[in-house]
C-alpha cells in the first residue's frame, strides 16, 4: 500500500509482484509487445504531418532540423522524465494510470474535503479524455499504416478504408483471448517492428548525418526564434510522437514497471528517435520524400513486407489504449463512478489482465465510424492530440500534489519538474487547441459526454443512498423491537446485502412482510472498495445478538470482488461458518424514478435511472451462484 514515505515507492518492478512464474525477460519482450504499440507506430505519420499545408513549413535545412529537435526533447522530457521515470514512481500498489494517480492524490487531504473533491474531478476529466483519445488510436494508426498502398501501387487507393476496416474488426473480435496471448504473439513482432524502425534509420541517415545535430537543443530555440508564435502551433504535430505515454503509464499494471523502463530506455526510445531522425535525413537529401517519408525510406523490395509488419505493429497500437481503457474502466467501476459491467481475467498468473466485453464493443463502433467519417489518417491527425494533452497536464497537477505530500524527500526536485512540465503541457494543449474546428472538436465532445456520465452516476449513487437511509429503520432499534414478537425461524444462513451498516436493508424488511420468517443466522453484509489496488484485511465481522452479525468485506479497486470465497474465510476470524449450500443472498433491486427538485436535472436523473437499469446484476458482479441469489424490487424516487 502506497502510504506516506520519504521517497516515491518503486512501483511493481519486480517479477514476482503479481506476475506469477513469468520472468523478467519474458515480461520485457510482453511489454513490448503491448504497452509501447501506440508510441512505437507514431514515426508512420508525425514527419509527413508536420510538413502538412496546415502548418505551412517548408522542408530546408534549419526546419528540419528544429522539427526533429523538438522531437528528440518531447521523447526525453515528456516520456522519458516525466512518465517512465517519475510518474511512473507514483504507483498505487503496483497499478498505475490516471485513475490510480487520482486516488493517490485524494489521500493527500482529508476524506470528503473541498480539494479531494476537486481532485476527483480533474481525474475522471482525465479519464473520460482517456477514453476519447483511446478511440482515435486504433482508427489513425491503422489507417496510417494502410495508407502505404498509396506509394507502393496508388490503384490500390480505393481499398485503404475496406482493408482497415477488417483489420479493426479483427483486432477487436481478438480481444477476449486476452493480454497474456496477445503479448506472447505480438511481442516478437513489435521486436522486429522497432529493430526495423531502427536499422532503416541508420540507413538514411548515413546519407545525411548533419540531421544527428537535431539532439543539440540550440534548434528547437531557433525554430521558435524563427517561427515565433507560429512555432507554438507546430506543437501541434509534435505531440503526434509523444501520443501513448499515458497508455504506458496505465497499462503498468499488467507487466510491472521495470520491465517497461527497461524496455524504454535501452530497445524502443533508441529504435525510435533513429527512425526520426532518418526520415529527417531523407527530406533533407529529397524534399519530394515529404508525401510519405517512412514508406519513400524503405527500399523498393521491402516495401511490401513493410506494409504488412507496419499493419501488424499498428494493431499493437490500438491494443496499447484497449487494455489501458480496460484497466481504466475496472478502476472506475469499483471507486464508484459507474455502472458494474461484466470483467473477465484472461490470465491465471497475471493480475492485471482482463477484458470487459461491452467496453471493447463500443470502441469498436465507435473506431469504425471514425474510419467511416475521416477516411484518412490525415484526417484524423486534426482530431489527435487535444485529449492527450489535457490528460498529460491532468496528469502533471495530480503528480505535484503527490509528490509534495507524500514524497518529502523527493518533491524538491519533483515538484520544480512539475513546474517545467506544467509549461510544456500548457504549450501542447494551446497548440492542439488551433485544430479544435479542424476535427479536434470530436475528442472533447466525447470526453465532455462521458464525463457527463461518470459524475451522473457517482452523484445519482450518493442521492440514492441518501434516499434509502431517509426511509430506513435504525438497526439498533429494529432488532430489540422485533425479538418482542419474533417471526418464525427457519434454517441456514441469510445473506442481506447492503450499503448503510447502520440501517435495516430493505430486502429483510420485504423478506419479513411478504415470507413471514427470520433465518436462524442473519447477516448484514456490506462491501466496501478501497482507494488502494488490493486489501489486506479482507473480512471484519461484528456480531450484534440474536442471530444477527454485521460482515464487512474490504476489496481494492483492482480486485474483482468475489463475495463467497471471502466469506467462506470466515470460520478464521469467528465462529460464524458459511455453508454455501445452506446459505441465501438477499439483495434489493431498485427501480429508479425521476422526480424534481432531488439535487440533479430531471434529465440527469433519467440518464441515472437508464445506466443503473442497464447495470450488470448483483450476482455476476459479486460471483453470487445465481441459484443463491433472491432479490426483491422497491421503487425510490430520486
Amino acid at each position: 500500500m502506497s502510504q506516506t514515505s520519504s521517497q516515491p515507492p518503486q512501483g511493481s518492478g519486480s517479477p514476482s509482484h503479481g506476475h506469477g512464474r513469468v520472468g523478467l525477460a519474458g515480461l520485457i519482450v510482453g511489454a513490448i509487445g503491448v504497452v509501447f504499440g501506440d508510441i512505437g507506430t507514431s514515426p508512420l505519420y508525425t514527419i509527413r504531418e508536420a510538413f502538412s499545408p496546415h502548418y505551412g513549413l517548408t522542408a530546408q535545412h534549419d526546419t528540419v532540423l528544429g522539427l526533429l529537435s523538438m522531437i528528440f526533447w518531447a521523447l526525453t522530457i515528456v516520456v522519458t522524465l516525466k512518465y517512465v521515470t517519475i510518474i511512473m514512481r507514483a504507483d498505487n500498489d503496483g497499478e498505475g494510470g490516471i485513475m490510480a494517480l487520482m486516488a493517490l492524490a485524494q489521500r493527500c487531504f482529508p476524506k470528503n474535503s473541498r480539494p479531494a473533491y476537486l481532485v476527483g474531478i480533474f481525474g475522471i476529466f482525465g479519464a473520460s479524455l482517456f477514453f476519447s483519445d483511446g478511440v482515435i488510436t486504433p482508427a489513425i494508426s491503422v489507417l496510417s499504416a494502410v495508407e502505404g498502398l498509396e506509394v507502393i501501387a496508388p490503384r490500390l487507393h480505393d481499398w485503404i478504408v475496406p482493408v482497415s476496416l477488417v483489420v479493426l474488426v479483427s483486432l477487436f473480435a481478438t480481444q477476449r483471448f486476452g493480454t497474456a496471448k496477445v503479448g506472447r504473439v505480438f511481442g516478437p513482432i513489435t521486436l522486429l517492428w522497432f529493430l526495423s524502425l531502427a536499422v532503416l534509420g541508420v540507413a538514411n541517415i548515413l546519407h545525411e548525418p548533419e540531421v544527428l545535430h537535431a539532439i543539440n537543443p540550440y534548434w528547437a530555440v531557433h525554430f521558435f526564434v524563427d517561427h515565433t508564435w507560429g512555432g507554438v502551433f507546430i506543437l501541434g504535430a509534435v505531440i503526434l510522437a509523444v501520443t501513448g505515454g499515458e497508455a504506458i503509464y496505465t497499462d503498468m499494471g499488467h507487466f510491472g514497471a521495470k520491465p517497461i523502463r527497461y524496455a524504454w530506455y535501452f530497445f524502443v526510445l533508441p529504435s525510435l528517435m533513429l527512425n526520426y531522425l532518418g526520415q529527417g535525413a531523407l527530406v533533407l537529401e529529397d524534399p519530394a520524400a515529404i508525401r510519405n517519408p517512412f514508406y519513400v525510406g524503405v527500399p523498393e523490395w521491402a516495401r511490401w513486407p513493410m506494409l504488412v509488419l507496419a499493419t501488424m505493429a499498428t494493431v499493437i497500437a490500438s491494443q496499447a489504449v484497449i487494455t489501458g481503457g480496460f484497466s481504466v474502466v475496472r478502476q472506475a467501476m469499483q471507486l464508484g463512478y459507474i455502472p458494474r459491467m461484466r470483467i473477465n481475467h484472461t490470465s491465471s498468473d497475471t493480475i492485471g489482465q482482463i477484458y470487459i466485453p461491452a467496453v471493447n464493443w463500443t470502441m469498436m463502433v465507435i473506431v469504425i465510424a471514425l474510419v467511416l467519417g475521416f477516411r484518412t489518417s490525415s484526417a484524423l491527425a486534426t482530431a489527435y492530440g487535444i485529449s492527450v494533452s489535457m490528460t498529460m497536464l491532468i496528469d502533471t497537477l495530480l503528480l505535484a500534489i503527490v509528490a509534495r505530500a507524500l514524497w518529502p524527500r523527493w518533491r524538491r526536485w519533483v515538484v520544480p519538474l512539475c513546474a517545467l512540465f506544467l509549461v510544456i503541457d500548457v504549450a501542447f494543449v494551446v497548440a492542439n487547441g488551433a485544430k479544435i474546428l479542424q476535427g479536434g472538436w470530436f475528442p472533447v465532445v466525447l470526453g465532455a459526454v462521458l464525463f457527463t456520465m461518470l459524475r451522473t452516476w457517482r452523484r445519482g449513487r450518493d442521492i440514492l443512498r441518501e434516499e434509502m437511509q431517509k426511509e430506513g429503520i435504525r438497526l439498533d432499534t429494529f432488532i430489540p423491537g422485533l425479538m418482542l414478537a419474533p417471526p418464525v425461524r427457519v434454517e441456514g444462513t441469510a445473506v442481506f446485502m447492503t450499503s448503510d451498516r447502520g440501517v435495516v436493508p430493505h430486502a429483510l424488511l420485504h423478506n419479513l412482510k411478504h415470507n413471514k420468517v427470520l433465518h436462524e443466522r442473519n447477516v448484514f453484509l456490506t462491501v466496501e472498495t478501497l482507494s488502494v489496488p488490493y486489501s489486506h484485511k479482507r473480512l471484519k465481522i461484528e456480531e450484534v445478538g440474536e442471530g444477527f452479525y454485521r460482515v464487512l468485506i474490504r476489496f481494492g479497486f483492482m480486485e474483482t470482488p468475489d463475495v463467497p470465497r471471502a466469506l467462506m474465510a470466515a470460520s478464521d476470524v469467528s465462529d460464524l461458518c458459511f455453508d454455501p449450500m445452506d446459505t441465501t443472498f438477499f439483495a434489493s433491486r431498485e427501480t429508479i424514478v425521476a422526480g424534481k427538485h432531488r439535487g440533479m436535472p430531471v434529465w440527469r436523473d433519467k440518464l441515472f435511472a437508464l445506466m443503473h437499469r442497464n447495470a450488470a446484476p448483483a450476482s455476476g458482479f459479486f460471483r453470487i451462484p445465481g441459484n443463491r441469489l433472491v432479490e426483491l424490487g422497491t421503487q425510490v424516487e430520486i
